[in-house]
């Protein structure tokens, strides 16, 4: 997502108008385990429909943390995020590239433009052999 221009601001409604699906976040088990805040969140594209594609996290979590997201990331319902959290409450109706964080030392939320947010791992294979592409009912 580009940072807006001055000229150009976008407005809260270009910012959170997207359609709503889903009700539930991937939610950092660090939150929940360690009791500590959400400080770092953002929105990818949903994976399912009833995924929001809020991703939120402690800023603690550590790379081989996150490498198992089946583990490590819990599914939690938005609604019970904002209960727990209310500051995230106008935050989760923003559209998806859309990333937040909150220092320790900060009072609120700031919008970040510089996270590329991390796409879903995809394994292809990739091949120039012909006999792969062919259907079973073909034969060999």
């Amino acid at each position: 997502m580009r940072k807006p221009e001055a000229d150009q601001p976008l407005t809260s409604e270009d910012e959170t108008n997207q359609t709503k699906n889903g009700f539930l976040a991937l939610v950092s088990r660090l939150v929940f385990d360690e009791k500590l805040p959400v400080r770092f969140m953002y929105k990818t594209v949903p994976e399912h429909l009833n995924d929001t594609g809020w991703r939120m996290y402690t800023g603690y979590e550590t790379d081989e943390f996150l490498e198992n997201e089946q583990l490590n990331m819990l599914p939690m319902p938005v609604e019970r995020m904002v209960q727990l959290d209310p500051s995230l409450t106008e935050l989760v109706s923003y559209n998806a590239g859309t990333v937040w964080e909150r220092t320790p030392e900060s009072e609120g939320w700031e919008r970040v433009y510089d996270f590329k947010i991390p796409a879903p791992k995809v394994e292809v294979e990739i091949t120039n052999d012909v006999e792969a592409f062919k259907s079973p009912r073909e034969g060999s």
